[in-house]
């Protein structure tokens, strides 16, 4: 099992990281947006600690949608005027007060479906007007490195308390915008804050795949199982991410 944490969260990391090479910011941010960390971590929390448990994580995960849609919009505006170490700390400033709210909150499958709906419909109009494209850039294989070795340590570190946080606060640090922010990061680094900007905004179309696996997830788990239940929020994900992205293109 440890072996499985230290290894599909990493691969899943360095595969997005190779796909933005190819293809530009805005694919790497919107396939960042699938849960690419959130899943792995659900499915070792539903393995450990049963599918009730996982069910309510995913609920609050689903809420959580809008910790990370805060995240991707305040990094966005400050990076037009700060450097990445600032504008890295006023993401994370503003992802943890969503959660604090959340949590005094834990809002059911009803209201966490509205929160998470509404910050994907708004959260794209938010973000500080850029050019429609970036110049690619590639990343040295030790960002991919420490991107990998990130995602890893959050998997650990979430499914090792998941007892102890209960699953309410673990569905929402499942959400915890690692990728995100490591992208981001990097991406302002090296490219400029519009790079950063259209990579961000890729970010919240791919999360409607992100809000679909949840709420599959927190319906299925319960009545099919732990195999059943995640290949089935699997798929709903994967079919929501494709006509996500035609939507998109025809946009």
């Amino acid at each position: 099992m440890l072996a499985l944490k230290l290894t599909i969260v990493p691969l899943l990391i360095a595969a997005i990281t190779f796909a933005g090479h190819r293809w530009g910011p805005a694919v790497s941010g919107w396939l960042a947006g699938l849960p690419v960390v959130a899943g792995p971590v659900l499915f070792f929390i539903a393995i450990e600690h049963g599918p009730g448990f996982a069910a309510a994580a995913a609920i609050a995960t689903l809420a959580g949608v809008l910790g990370a849609v805060s995240f991707a919009i305040a990094y966005a505006w400050v990076a037009t005027r700060f450097a990445w170490p600032t504008s890295f700390v006023c993401g994370l400033a503003a992802y943890f007060a969503v959660v604090a709210v959340l949590y005094l909150i834990s809002p059911a499958m009803p209201l966490a479906a509205l929160v998470a709906a509404g910050s994907l419909v708004v959260g794209p109009r938010l973000f500080p007007r850029t050019a429609p494209k970036a110049a690619i850039v590639v990343s040295s294989y030790a960002e991919v490195a420490c991107r990998m070795l990130a995602g890893a340590a959050l998997v650990v570190l979430v499914t090792h308390f998941a007892a102890s946080l209960g699953p309410n606060l673990t569905g929402l640090f499942a959400v915890f915008p690692l990728i995100t922010s490591v992208l981001a990061v990097f991406s302002h680094r090296y490219s400029g804050y519009e790079c950063t900007v259209l990579l961000l905004r890729g970010l919240i179309f791919g999360l409607y795949a992100f809000a679909a696996f949840c709420v599959a997830l927190a319906m299925l788990l319960p009545a099919w199982g732990i195999a059943p239940g995640f290949v089935g929020a699997v798929s709903c994900a994967l079919l929501v991410q494709f006509l996500s992205r035609a939507a998109v293109q025809r946009a």
